[in-house]
Parts: C-alpha cells; structure tokens; sequence
C-alpha cells in the first residue's frame, strides 16, 4: 500500500467499479506499474506467494486485459514462461484468446489480475482456459478488494488483502449523499 499511496495510486472520493458496484475508494494500479522497477518488484513477490500455492510446473500465465497486462507479464518473468492476455470480445461481451493466442489441452496456468473486487474478469480467463483443456493451478493479484471473499474456484494469493466498501448502485450511500460518481478503469460503462 506503500507504493499505492506514493504514487497517488490510491484514490479517495466516488467512483464505479468495473464491476458495477460503487465505492469511496479506488486504487489505480497503472499508476503503480507505470513505474518498470515497481512492475517488476510486485510481479516477482507475486510469483514468490504463487510458488507456494501450485503443486508443479507452470506453463503459462494468462491475464485479462487491459488492468492484469503489466502484472500479469511480471509474473511470467519471474516464472520464466510465456505471457497471453484475454480480450473482452466487443460482439459478446465476454473474455477470449485473440492475436494467435492458444491454449493447448493439458497446459497449466496461473490466471493474474490487479486488483480482484468480485472476481469477475479472472473467473471469465480461467473458464476460457478450461474451455481450451487447460488446468488453472491458481490467481493471483496485486490487491484483493473482498478480502478473500470474491470465489474462483481455484486458490488465489494477494500482495494485499482490503476490506473496501463497495455498494450496489442503488444502495449507494455517496450517490445519495449527491457526489458525482466518476468512472476511472479502463472498462467502459
């Protein structure tokens, strides 16, 4: 959180999530990873806590793009194995391999995120993968927003662990205190 607050990473006030939800606090992982030595260092710890978590090799780090890009590539550096990205599809709307990615039957991966609020994105990139006959040993992420409560179906480690506030639209306590609600990740919507 160090880094997060140095960097301005951690933003206070009223946003929308990519997740739909609303909250008092966002943090902005790309102004962290904007910095190479920052990307690497988190990357590398990352993989060091997932190292503990799998039982084997890892063949292949997946992540969804545009937030696990950065991170998502570090810790396939500090794993020694290739790096691809799922895609929201602009026709369906869901997470896919473009750009001549693929998953072979029988690889095993490690799904990357920055930051897990209700584990959506993630859950999306390990259903492409098992979809392709690959196994999902675990994810990972920089920040876990739920504090452990967002599910994946396969074991998951964070740098950091959060117990933020989020609303349903609805029941938001800022939107009915009239704050303007501002939309920062790169998700549309």
């Amino acid at each position: 959180m160090e880094l997060f607050e140095r960097t301005g990473a951690y933003l206070r006030g009223h946003f929308r999530l990519t997740s739909g939800l609303h909250s008092g606090e966002y943090l902005q992982c790309a102004k962290v990873l904007a910095y190479p030595a920052f990307a690497e260092e988190l990357g590398r710890k990352l993989a060091d806590k997932l190292r503990t978590a799998v039982d084997g090799n890892v063949d292949v780090v997946l992540a969804p793009a545009l937030g696990g890009l950065i991170i998502g590539h570090e810790v396939a550096r500090a794993f020694n194995v290739p790096f691809l990205f799922a895609e929201r599809d602009s026709a369906t709307g869901h997470m896919t391999l473009r750009r001549g990615f693929e998953i072979q039957p029988g690889q095993r991966a490690i799904v990357i995120e920055d930051v897990v609020t209700t584990g959506g994105s993630s859950r999306e990139v390990i259903e492409t993968v098992r979809a392709a006959g690959g196994t999902v040993l675990a994810a990972g992420s920089i920040i876990d927003r739920s504090n452990g409560r967002a599910d994946l179906g396969v074991p998951r480690v964070a740098l950091e662990q959060m117990d933020v506030v989020s609303y349903a639209p609805e029941d938001c306590e800022l939107c009915k205190q009239g704050q303007p609600v501002v939309k920062p990740g790169s998700r549309k919507g």
